[in-house]
């Protein structure tokens, strides 16, 4: 990660010499990979993700805490496989977007293959409190929601008669890191969607028990708002809840077609 760090510090300096020039030629143009210049399957990771030196600064500061700390968690191999399958599926993706549009932009970048990285984060320590903007205490479950949202305000703010020239160079990027998380979080990720399974199943069987209940206070389930018979006195008849009355009024089948609205 430090190699990679030094490498976008590096472009980013010769990037104020030559008022953004170098980076121009290591950024990911397929059209320019498909006319031989093959270097730019690989030096586009250095390529800095912003030009003011304010957030450059701190998007360099942040990598250089995450990136190391995830390498301690996981360990060297598998976040190096995590960094590679970003970059790789970043690559894949962008070259798709460009033979399915023939888009002339660059369609892969190192951002979110980065933002992955701290969802990966936020992940393993929920819990974790960080500063946003070195100043607010949050934690990083909050954060990383935050950042979500705003991947997706990207592209929801996008003016519509631009949508189709930069959904090319940005969508394949988001893909590719989206990808990448569900690949290695696909096993934190199984329980939350068993849990909300189980719960909308409890929730159906405490419906049926409130009911059941109903019936046992009462000695019925339904009945006619306009005769009175219920299901207890007539199990054969059928009850049905009129929609246009103002309210949940039920009738039975002599009377769900034959009564005055309550409105």
């Amino acid at each position: 990660m430090y190699f990679i760090i030094a490498g976008t510090v590096a472009v980013f300096l010769l990037d104020q010499f030559s008022s953004g020039t170098f980076s121009l030629l290591l950024d990911f143009y397929p059209v320019a990979i498909f006319h031989g210049q093959i270097w730019r399957l690989i030096t586009f990771i250095f390529v800095p993700q912003s030009d003011r030196i304010f957030w450059f600064i701190i998007s360099m500061f942040f990598y250089a805490f995450l990136g190391p700390f995830m390498e301690r968690e996981w360990g060297a191999a598998k976040f190096t496989l995590f960094y590679a399958c970003g970059i790789v599926l970043s690559v894949l993706f962008g070259l798709l977007s460009y033979l399915l549009t023939r888009t002339m932009l660059p369609t892969a970048s190192m951002y979110y293959v980065n933002l992955s990285l701290f969802l990966a984060f936020a992940t393993l320590y929920p819990d974790a409190e960080m500063r946003f903007y070195f100043v607010i205490p949050v934690r990083a479950k909050w954060l990383a929601l935050f950042y979500v949202f705003l991947m997706l305000w990207d592209i929801i703010q996008t003016p519509t008669m631009y949508l189709f020239l930069l959904l090319p160079m940005r969508l394949p990027s988001i893909l590719a890191s989206l990808v990448n998380y569900v690949l290695f979080f696909w096993s934190y990720l199984t329980p939350y969607f068993r849990r909300f399974r189980h719960q909308s199943s409890r929730q159906t069987i405490n419906f049926k028990k409130a009911a059941r209940d109903v019936k046992k206070e009462k000695g019925y389930l339904h009945k006619c708002a306009v005769c009175g018979i219920t299901d207890a006195d007539d199990p054969n008849m059928e009850f049905r809840y009129c929609s246009k009355c103002n309210g949940y009024y039920c009738y039975c089948m002599n009377h769900i077609n034959n009564h005055v609205h309550i409105q």
